[in-house]
């Protein structure tokens, strides 16, 4: 349990015990505790609490956000609860009476107890548990890493993070290690054509896989488990770019039988900003190298992967209180949300013959992201126009095999902002944004 110092008096413990074993955030009004606290005790499938509006303008009314204007690209950054960011300037707030006493005396120990509740609510050990400061960082840990000769080949898809791609290029450039990737069709409902993909371009050279739990892109769900099933019999280890599914997606990491998994906290599970999460299996520890060097004894220790100098302890602090509101919704629940607030837009959009959408609405293969492309108008112009016209904030693909709009609504989202972006798009489905 967190020591909360004086905190303590004011923490309410929801009906039940939390699967991350953490305490119920307290927000600063009673009534703000009270409603985190009924989100757990509603009743009701996950199906059915999705439709409920009531239900979720609880949820809404937990966050603190512009409603000036809408803000559908919380794929790339998502605000966070209030009871976050109070936890976070508490911690701070501490940190500053005497850092090098304050910090990493009362508050850097405390972490330890955060390692425990995330473990526990994702289903493995705390010491595969490692806070990083945001998915790149976790992936590249990985990418670095693992050891690689000249010669020796990593696989991944066309669609993969450019960040992670950049990393492989640069070990090519400096250690001639080469990089093969290939494109998956968009959208993909296949998930033996998958396997497939990357079965077939294994080699006796290649060392490692990297691929998407979600396609940052797309909202491409792809079928790691199989994937990684599959390459275990031919000797090669998965890295699991998981930044869009954690929090997202109802799953525990420990069912996907991977080896290593990356995630941003501050997307899906509304972490503070700077927050990240690397996964690496117990036996897997010792053979991966941290980015910043650690002392021998580490080496078998979890903890050698957040070796990266002062940095504050508010920070990865806060991932305890928002642990503990994303399990106050409910992870089916959340899921069950972002999939029907996708499926809203999405359905009301479909029969306008300009619209293309570019992510399967199938639930097997996607979540609540989804991207679209309004056939004859420049996605950078229609982009520009529902900002300038609309404030209706949203991020452009621009691929190679994706040219569209990614639009990643939030459980704080409502159907009315729903409403006003479906009714901005259909206006330049019929009539253009020229001459609007």
């Amino acid at each position: 349990m967190l020591d909360r110092r004086s905190f303590l008096g004011s923490i309410v413990i929801p009906a039940g015990v939390l699967a991350a074993g953490f305490p119920a955030p307290a927000l600063a009004r009673p009534s703000s505790r009270r409603r985190l606290r009924d989100l757990a005790r509603t009743p009701g499938d996950p199906e059915s609490i999705a439709r409920d509006e009531s239900y979720w303008a609880q949820v809404q009314r937990a966050f603190q956000v512009d409603r000036s204007m809408i803000n559908f690209n919380n794929g790339g950054v998502s605000p966070a609860p209030v009871v976050v960011s109070e936890a976070v300037r508490r911690h701070m707030e501490h940190t500053n009476q005497a850092p090098a006493y304050t910090m990493w005396k009362h508050l850097v120990p405390q972490k330890e107890a955060v390692r425990q509740g995330f473990a526990r609510a994702w289903g493995v050990d705390p010491e595969e548990v490692a806070f990083t400061r945001n998915a790149s960082e976790s992936l590249q840990i990985c990418q670095m890493g693992l050891d690689l000769k000249p010669g020796d080949e990593v696989l991944t898809t066309t669609q993969d993070y450019p960040r992670m791609i950049t990393a492989f290029q640069q070990r090519q450039r400096r250690e001639g290690i080469r990089l093969v990737q290939f494109p998956l069709p968009v959208p993909c409902e296949d998930d033996d054509a998958v396997v497939r993909a990357f079965e077939t371009r294994i080699t006796d050279r290649t060392r490692m896989i990297l691929m998407s739990h979600v396609i940052n892109i797309t909202g491409q769900v792809l079928p790691v488990r199989k994937v990684v099933e599959m390459a275990r019999t031919r000797g090669v280890p998965v890295v699991v770019d998981g930044a869009h599914a954690l929090a997202h997606l109802h799953f525990s990491i420990a069912d996907l039988g991977c080896d290593y998994y990356g995630v941003s906290l501050h997307k899906w599970l509304f972490a503070p900003i700077g927050t990240g999460l690397l996964y690496v299996r117990k036996d897997k520890v010792r053979g991966l190298w941290p980015l910043m060097a650690a002392k021998p004894e580490q080496d078998d220790d979890i903890r050698k992967f957040e070796e990266i100098g002062t940095h504050p302890a508010a920070l990865s602090l806060g991932i305890a209180d928002a642990v503990t509101f994303h399990e106050q919704i409910g992870g089916a629940r959340k899921e069950a949300r972002m999939r029907y607030l996708r499926d809203t837009w999405a359905n009301a959009l479909r029969g306008e013959d300009r619209v293309r959408l570019l992510t399967s609405l199938d639930p097997r293969f996607s979540g609540g992201i989804g991207t679209v492309r309004l056939e004859g108008l420049d996605t950078l112009k229609l982009l520009d126009w529902l900002w300038s016209r609309h404030r209706i904030f949203v991020t452009a693909i621009q691929h190679p095999e994706v040219d569209g709009l990614r639009i990643t609504p939030s459980v704080y989202s409502t159907m009315g902002e729903l409403g006003r972006f479906i009714d901005a798009m259909r206006h330049a489905c019929r009539h253009g944004i020229d001459a609007a």
